[in-house]
């Protein structure tokens, strides 16, 4: 299936955390939207591999993907090779999306800044003609290179390139993410499992700050923000908030 917009995150939740209002905003007008996961969160202090694909998969359904894989690299040890971008580059040219949206270059957990490096140079690379990469019924992939790569701004603070309102979205965005109940705070939760930098109550108060400052930025509610690989473009100024 050919999407317009396509994540790729390193975890499953890091594309809810950082970009689905986005996604949902693009779906509101007609456009196909996707999630790709780099690896399934084995690592994680909460929950198993098992459970974060149950969730990942509810978490689908709230936000009306069209499409969610996961591509099983190995959390945490995962690297910048050919090894592990050549899966990346056949999911690009699988999903064909024009914009690709990646972790943030760098921030809190090595994973992300690895996983938008890894995942920014498998967009480059899907783009050439001469690497070789099959679909799922074996058949020769065609070369797919994304118009425009940015990156959602994550844990540590980062200015941004650009804004997207994501007001009306806001509450799905929150629900998506409560998804993942063994990796956020659940009040109705009995687990005995360790409590995590995620975990607690007030962690949903950093999101909702991070929103509202964003948001702030441009005069509206809620706002993700994303850095852009190269200088951005408008066909006139009236496109501007």
């Amino acid at each position: 299936m050919k999407l317009d917009i396509l994540a790729i995150a390193s975890h499953p939740d890091d594309a809810e955390l950082g970009c689905v209002g986005t996604l949902l905003s693009a779906a509101a007008q007609g456009k196909k939207i996707g999630i790709v996961d780099l690896t399934r969160g084995e690592l994680g202090t909460r929950g198993t591999p098992e459970i974060r694909a149950a969730e990942a998969a509810a978490s689908a359904q709230i936000l009306g993907l069209h499409a969610r894989e996961n591509l099983g690299l190995p959390d945490g040890f995962f690297r910048n090779d050919q090894e592990h971008q050549l899966p990346i580059i056949a999911a690009v040219r699988r999903y064909q999306p024009e914009i690709v949206l990646l972790n943030a270059l760098h921030d809190r957990h090595p994973d992300h800044g690895r996983g938008s490096q890894l995942a920014s140079e498998a967009c480059f690379l899907a783009g050439l003609r001469m690497i070789e990469t099959l679909d799922t019924d074996g058949q020769p992939q065609a070369a797919w290179r994304p118009k425009q790569v940015y990156h959602y701004i994550q844990d540590r603070q980062i200015a941004p390139d650009l804004v997207v309102d994501i007001t009306p979205h806001w509450e799905t965005k929150l629900a998506s993410i409560r998804a993942f109940r063994t990796q956020f705070h659940d009040p109705e939760s009995t687990s005995s499992e360790p409590q995590t930098y995620i975990s607690g109550a007030n962690f949903f108060n950093f999101l909702e700050a991070r929103a509202r400052e964003m948001g702030h930025i441009i005069g509206v509610d809620f706002g993700e923000g994303f850095t852009a690989e190269r200088a951005l473009g408008v066909r006139d100024l009236s496109a501007l908030l």
